[in-house]
């Protein structure tokens, strides 16, 4: 009898903890699972995945793949080989569009065609004005302007270049932003002025989406593009055209 009282008592053991992993919600599992390997990191949001039995999960702008059991992590991108579709890729995209889609013009500073018909496509860049490749690309402003393409600039000094942030509040506190952007961005001194800024803001947002280089040119749909397409005009364009065409057969 005892023997046969053990075994009930164990059998109702597990289905309790198979009734409580089932009731937990996506974000629940993964961040008890990544807790287990990495106490105090906080997971972000956690979703259904495109792979079966996993939950997938994005943390201080790292991705996590946790099987529904919580057994398994795995950090990092996912390929499906079959589709050849980088599955991560997509869903950082996603993240990134939600994300940039809360940020208003009165954090950014913009370079578009004189004329709102002119506009083609848009994209952000994560710029630091004491980047030298930044510079770079800001020094063809007009081409990228002239191709259809707005550029929409949010500020991201990195911690290499101290005293980047200052120059950053500058520019934004100047009376004329785009004036000042520029000639910062050729190596003049935009001073020492403060007043309310968003540089704060969108330098945590650029680590949030796991952004850690600049500039980092994303496409309206959140897509990363290569820095050796973005950093030229004709070839900017010519990616932003396939993503849009892209776009419209998905749909």
């Amino acid at each position: 009898m005892r023997c046969l009282a053990f075994l009930i008592l164990c059998a109702v053991a597990s289905l309790l903890t198979a009734a409580q992993a089932f009731a937990a919600t996506p974000e629940e599992t993964a961040q008890r699972a990544v807790s287990a390997i990495a106490p105090g990191l906080k997971i972000d949001a956690a979703q259904e995945s495109a792979i079966p039995g996993f939950y997938e999960a994005i943390a201080g702008g790292t991705f996590f793949y946790i099987s529904k059991d919580g057994r398994y992590v795995v950090e990092g991108g996912v390929y499906d080989v079959a589709n050849r579709r980088d599955i991560t890729a997509g869903s950082r995209a996603k993240m990134r569009k939600t994300a940039l889609d809360k940020i208003g013009p009165d954090k950014r500073i913009t370079f578009a065609p004189s004329l709102p018909t002119q506009t083609k496509y848009k994209v952000t860049v994560f710029t630091d004005v004491d980047c030298p490749f930044c510079r770079r690309f800001h020094q063809q402003i007009a081409a990228y302007n002239a191709k259809g393409i707005a550029v929409d600039y949010l500020f991201f000094p990195l911690t290499i270049h101290p005293g980047a942030d200052k120059k950053a509040e500058a520019v934004w506190c100047a009376n004329d932003r785009t004036n000042a952007f520029t000639a910062a961005m050729t190596g003049t001194n935009p001073g020492h002025a403060t007043c309310p800024n968003p540089v704060p803001e969108l330098t945590k947002l650029a680590q949030t989406l796991g952004i850690g280089a600049t500039p980092t040119v994303l496409a309206a749909d959140g897509t990363q593009i290569a820095s050796q397409v973005a950093m030229s005009p004709d070839q900017l364009a010519a990616e932003l055209e396939r993503l849009a065409k892209a776009a419209v057969v998905k749909n």
